[in-house]
């Protein structure tokens, strides 16, 4: 495609900024990143002379010029959704934290084509500016986190920052931890589970823990909260925080059944009543915290996230039964909005 000419006149508000930040507000430019690129390239100019570092200062009056190439739209296969709210934490122009509402599928499956988060994504960035790595039908999907499990999780804007994502999961750098009410009173304080997790060979729906060399190795340590007595019909209930180490497919909800301690309203892997499960239609699970360092720009990026509104209402509907909270309940609960 041509080139087309962008100028800019420095005014006050732009007095004093670095070149690729100044350049990115200016109607016609690119991204930050994009911009940089074009610093880089010998594309931009300041006074007739050309710029050679994106992190110059440009001054009041300086007449700066740009050569941009627009970009070509990209398509794909997913039709962009507007409709479904995006509840984004942080954005740049290199990735987005999201906060993940209950009941979304991340990307399509079947009887889900066009609701899904890629959907949504594609609405708010468009296909050029996603991460194309997982394929075309996953757009800037860096994990996923499962319909009914609600909380914070990673897109990436290009294929280098969703590589570089995936590498901080893979190398077990990449922070990430979970709140969730499992069945049963939970005795340890804090514990480790690490097994091997493969597919069902008798429900294709579910992972199981497995002892085969083929499994793949699935690591979970969690943390005690709060513990909650049992009633006449149950066997009380304990709050957890788990931490994830490696992502395993349903590695939380896997791990906690196998250790005789199923999340509460888990449609799947779950058991007892719906009394039992306090009338919870989906798993007590809510991603509530995330801590890396940026892939680009080194910064530290840590984000929590409080309990949405239905699993507040069932750490409410236990308050009687408390047993107390652990210290690090004392210090987390107040954070997840549960006083």
């Amino acid at each position: 495609m041509p080139d087309t000419l962008v100028n800019a006149l420095v005014g006050p508000t732009g007095d004093g900024k670095r070149l690729d930040s100044f350049l990115s507000g200016v109607e016609g430019c690119p991204s930050r990143s994009a911009c940089a690129k074009l610093i880089e390239s010998g594309a931009v100019t300041i006074n007739g002379t050309p710029a050679t570092s994106k992190s110059e200062k440009v001054l009041l009056g300086d007449r700066v010029q740009a050569r941009v190439r627009l970009a070509e739209a990209v398509s794909g296969p997913l039709a962009p959704n507007t409709g479904i709210p995006l509840d984004v934490r942080f954005e740049d122009d290199y990735l987005i934290v999201l906060s993940k509402q209950a009941g979304l599928v991340c990307h399509p499956s079947p009887g889900h084509t066009n609701d899904t988060l890629a959907n949504a994504l594609v609405a708010h960035c468009g296909y050029e500016h996603l991460g194309l790595l997982q394929g075309d039908d996953r757009p800037g999907i860096v994990h996923r986190l499962d319909m009914d499990t609600s909380g914070l999780m990673l897109a990436a804007k290009d294929d280098a920052t969703q590589r570089a994502l995936q590498d901080l999961i893979r190398l077990r750098v990449l922070d990430r931890r979970y709140i969730t009410l499992v069945q049963g009173y939970v005795a340890p304080d804090t514990g480790t589970i690490e097994t091997g997790i493969a597919r069902s060979s008798r429900d294709r729906l579910k992972m199981t823990v497995s002892a085969d060399p083929m499994a793949r190795e699935a690591i979970t340590t969690f943390t005690t909260l709060e513990r909650f007595e049992a009633g006449p019909r149950d066997e009380g209930y304990s709050l957890l925080e788990c931490h994830l180490y490696t992502g395993r497919t349903h590695q939380i909800r896997v791990h906690m059944r196998h250790v005789g301690h199923p999340l509460v309203g888990d449609q799947l892997y779950g058991r007892g009543t719906d009394k039992q499960n306090l009338g919870l239609k989906r798993q007590f699970l809510h991603s509530w915290h995330v801590r890396f360092d940026h892939p680009v720009t080194g910064q530290t990026i840590e984000l929590a996230d409080g309990l949405p509104a239905d699993l507040l209402g069932i750490l409410k509907s236990l308050e009687s039964a408390s047993m107390g909270r652990t210290q690090a309940g004392e210090r987390i609960c107040p954070q997840l909005g549960a006083e």
